[in-house]
């Protein structure tokens, strides 16, 4: 009968460097795949940061547009009685809309509302049960 155990042979070292070599193979095949994994993540993550700057910078620009909107109606609005302090209002407040559009832009928005929640928890949720309730409705239709 043939013994099945590699022995002290020549033969028998080869499998023993046949094994090292797929030891080290698969160190290096592991160190490679954590690697990929690492440069995989960096990429994601300045994806990810480059898309919040252009999200910001475009809500930036809607402040801006917003704003321009609000000085169009005060400068095509009356000047004189009630409906002129009324409508002078209106586009004060308009303007006041684009400038914390602009200067929080959406992080800064999303903040606000977080701190916001955080503070009135009750009506949050009664609103967003109603706005819930109100969309199904919708969709229902």
């Amino acid at each position: 009968m043939s013994n099945s155990t590699p022995s002290a042979s020549p033969g028998g070292q080869d499998w023993a460097a046949a094994r090292d070599n797929a030891k080290d193979a698969a160190a290096s095949a592991g160190k490679m795949a954590s690697h990929v994994a690492s440069a995989i993540g960096s990429m994601a993550s300045r994806a990810a940061g480059d898309a919040g700057k252009k999200a910001d910078d475009l809500t930036a620009s809607a402040g801006v547009g917003i704003q321009g909107l609000g000085d169009k109606l005060s400068q095509n609005t009356a000047h004189e009685g009630l409906l002129a302090s009324a409508s002078q209002a209106v586009a004060r407040s308009v303007q006041d809309g684009g400038k914390y559009v602009e200067t929080s832009r959406l992080s800064g928005m999303t903040a606000d509302v977080i701190h916001l929640i955080r503070r009135n928890p009750v009506p949050a949720v009664l609103l967003s049960s109603g706005l819930g309730w109100f969309a199904s409705r919708r969709l229902k239709r």
